[in-house]
């Protein structure tokens, strides 16, 4: 074996948000299994759970005493700058292998901000990296970037693969079970784990990037056999599992089958999906859904508005989603919907009437970020040739002459405090029970950590107050 010992990395160790720890860096685990048996031994390590690595000096003395392959996953773009010094740091005498979203947009800038990297594995790496630990040479290897004699080459793209090809995440080179926390305090003893049973879809949403990978390339809507999803299901001992297929009713009767599978295996889990409105068209795959142990449904709605759906090419109207939420209102699922604000030609009141929408179709919670524009993305010339609109970088916020991104942060407060009332909080927490999405066994850990979580929250809010005093 070219290599004893790989480290596969999660350089994440805090979050965007007030939550961090709920899933596992699965495409990081698909990497560590692709290689497991190719190398002498796989160290996966998570630094959202490794205290004693978040400090760079314990990890470098780590990877120099122990590691003669680094692997590391770049995915977000919080914490990139971070990210880029740890990787600074890192011993520059073995092979530095970085790869994920992130780092495939970011290829020359990595290579010049990071001179300890070698490879830059660009959109998905689960047979590039088992090409570079068999010692394939790199100009043989598809998919990488890497440094030769002082410049970056660039080798082509590698073409994507069949989904059955690639082994699922080998669960046992975990050290943690993932859990919910809040604030750095954990509230919940449910476990947490992910399951991908398809790749890309078929539908053409003009704001969505989800079917192309971060080079552009569009993967079309390929299926899991579904033995070998079953197979990874009764390997997982988690609570909670979220099918991350970008819509998991794509299929509607392999999906029924699925569902008819789960029973018959009597896998006891709580299932987590997103899916798009036009599954309310299929009463008896819900009433299955529903037995098999489907709690919450993720929704992509986008927009109350008729001009805005056609805007992005969603393939429904206001109406349909009216009468898709009568339907699926009569199930016992806790419903979650997605909105996008400050569209083009959106004025502020269609942005805050998502609030008064959401309440109409009865949705239980509700998430609303601003518009952005990807690199790769069929709004970017939308937004590019509509005067008065702008953005400053690929992936960020859309704003415009109208709207500055202050403006659009004071709509955003508009939308969630009309929204989530006091009696709307009431309502999530009996819903979370009555769709059986959690017990209040399961939350009562939350309670006995409410008063440690308040000091918290509102230690946080003295300290932002003082901030912009200053």
């Amino acid at each position: 074996m070219k290599y004893n010992h790989a480290l596969a990395l999660n350089p994440y160790y805090s979050s965007s948000t007030s939550t961090v720890g709920l899933f596992p860096p699965t495409g990081l685990e698909y990497i560590a299994t692709s290689i497991k048996g190719l190398v002498g031994k796989v160290t996966l390590m998570d630094l959202r759970y490794e205290k004693e690595y978040q400090d760079i000096n314990n990890l470098k003395d780590f990877v120099k005493k122990e590691i003669d392959l680094l692997c590391i996953s770049i995915r977000w773009n919080f914490s990139f700058k971070e990210i880029c010094e740890l990787i600074c740091q890192m011993p520059d005498d073995i092979p530095i292998v970085v790869g994920g979203y992130k780092a495939t947009e970011e290829v020359e800038h990595l290579f010049n901000r990071c001179p300890t990297i070698d490879i830059i594995v660009r959109g998905e790496g689960e047979e590039t990296i088992k090409d570079i630990v068999n010692g394939v040479p790199y100009r043989d290897i598809p998919g990488i970037s890497y440094r030769e004699n002082g410049k970056i080459v660039h080798n082509g793209n590698r073409p994507l693969p069949d989904v059955n090809t690639i082994p699922f995440p080998d669960r046992s080179l975990r050290k943690n079970n993932y859990y919910l926390s809040l604030h750095g305090s954990r509230i919940t003893n449910l476990t947490f784990d992910t399951v991908l049973t398809t790749r890309g879809c078929p539908y053409k949403c003009k704001f969505c990037t989800f079917s192309l990978n971060p080079l552009g390339q569009k993967r079309g809507y390929t299926e899991r056999s579904l033995e070998s999803v079953i197979e990874e299901l009764k390997t997982i001992s988690a609570n909670v599992v979220l099918f991350s297929d970008d819509n998991f009713f794509t299929n509607p009767k392999r999906s029924e089958k699925l569902c008819d599978l789960i029973i018959e295996n009597n896998i006891k889990k709580r299932f987590i999906v997103q899916t798009r409105i036009e599954i309310a068209r299929y009463p008896r795959l819900l009433e299955k859904a529903e037995k098999a142990g489907f709690k919450l449904l993720l929704i992509g709605v986008e927009s109350p508005h008729d001009k805005i759906l056609k805007q992005f090419q969603k393939g429904f109207t206001q109406q349909k989603v009216r009468e898709a939420f009568k339907v699926l209102n009569r199930y016992n699922f806790y419903i979650h919907g997605y909105f996008i604000y400050g569209n083009i030609g959106e004025t502020e009141d269609e942005m805050v009437y998502i609030a008064d929408f959401a309440k109409e179709l009865n949705l239980d919670s509700i998430s609303f970020h601003k518009l952005r524009v990807e690199k790769y993305s069929p709004l970017k010339e939308l937004v590019d040739k509509t005067p008065g609109y702008y953005y400053e970088e690929e992936g960020g916020p859309v704003y415009s002459d109208q709207f500055s991104l202050k403006d659009l942060k004071r709509i955003r407060d508009k939308i969630k405090f009309r929204f989530y009332t006091i009696s709307k909080i009431r309502n999530i927490i009996r819903k979370t029970y009555k769709s059986g999405l959690f017990t209040k066994s399961d939350l009562r850990l939350f309670y006995l950590s409410l008063p440690k979580l308040l000091y918290k929250m509102i230690k946080r809010e003295i300290r932002k107050k003082s901030y912009i005093l200053k």
